[in-house]
């Protein structure tokens, strides 16, 4: 299915979202009423991620939850998600994929997909690292966090609640208080933020659609063409520990991460480890 949108040559952005105009972008795109999305949008709320799983008994198909601003926002590991409503796009999508939780390898990398396809809409180049960040030259552009449920009432099913958070610009001293680089998406301020979320929503339900039929298989070559570190010298670490040192290769059909080292090809199943550049 191609998709298309109206891309405005420019627009303030609101403080708050619209929820019937992303529902009605998203209605434009898909005329036959495949990707049915319900839109809610808040002005603050602890974290969107959480909202949802709270929820999910009660949903009847697909919900996407827009906040300005989320107090509690949270990354793998706990890790808080620092945003400011003006500075970045922080939203969670509910989805009922027809996969029992056990079939889900690979769900955050095909994620990761939807996202940086949706990004080329605009002009941006991204990068995908493994296995659930977004880079624009090197650094952290997105991050996306997964959380799964299994569904009562249907007993092969499960409700995968998928949180992003979007940078949009870099708030003054940022950088120099976490002491990395930051990557921002500064054209995304341009076009109103529900074109920008209709565009990201929309690329997130074809791909889970995708997804729910054939796997991770699926989108390895397409992960791979956004690979961050294809071919570089790269390390595995859990709690400041060298786990694997070698060279990234790519990825599996199980959304492993694949590395050359000096014992040979090793398989890396994404848990509360990190991957970074050997030189960091």
């Amino acid at each position: 299915m191609t998709l298309t949108f109206p891309m405005p040559a420019e627009s303030e952005s609101a403080p708050l979202v619209r929820p019937e105009r992303i529902g009605m972008l998203l209605a434009g795109s898909d005329p036959q009423g495949q990707q049915r999305i319900d839109v809610e949008a808040v002005a603050e709320t602890g974290s969107t991620n959480v909202d949802l799983m709270q929820r999910l008994s009660s949903l009847q198909r697909p919900l996407l939850l827009v906040a300005d601003r989320q107090t509690a926002g949270r990354g793998r590991a706990g890790r808080p998600w620092r945003a400011a409503p003006e500075d970045s796009l922080t939203f969670s999508l509910a989805w009922r994929l027809q996969r029992p939780m056990h079939a889900l390898l690979g769900l955050p990398l095909a994620v990761g997909v939807a996202l940086a396809e949706a990004l080329e809409v605009f002009g941006i180049r991204p990068q995908l690292k493994w296995p659930n960040d977004v880079l624009r030259d090197g650094a952290k552009l997105a991050g996306v966090l997964i959380e799964t449920a299994a569904d009562g009432r249907q007993g092969n099913a499960t409700w995968a609640v998928i949180g992003i958070g979007l940078n949009l610009a870099v708030p003054p001293g940022l950088e120099d208080e976490l002491q990395r680089a930051i990557g921002a998406a500064p054209e995304l301020q341009k076009p109103p933020r529900e074109t920008v979320l209709a565009i990201i929503a929309s690329a997130l339900a074809g791909v889970l659609e995708e997804f729910e039929a054939r796997g991770f298989g699926a989108f390895v070559k397409r992960w791979e063409a956004f690979h961050a570190y294809a071919g570089r010298a790269v390390k595995i670490v859990e709690n400041g520990r060298v786990l694997q040192e070698g060279t990234a290769l790519g990825v599996d059909m199980m959304g492993r991460f694949l590395m050359d080292t000096e014992a040979g090809q090793v398989e890396i199943l994404a848990g509360d480890v990190s991957l970074r550049l050997q030189e960091t």
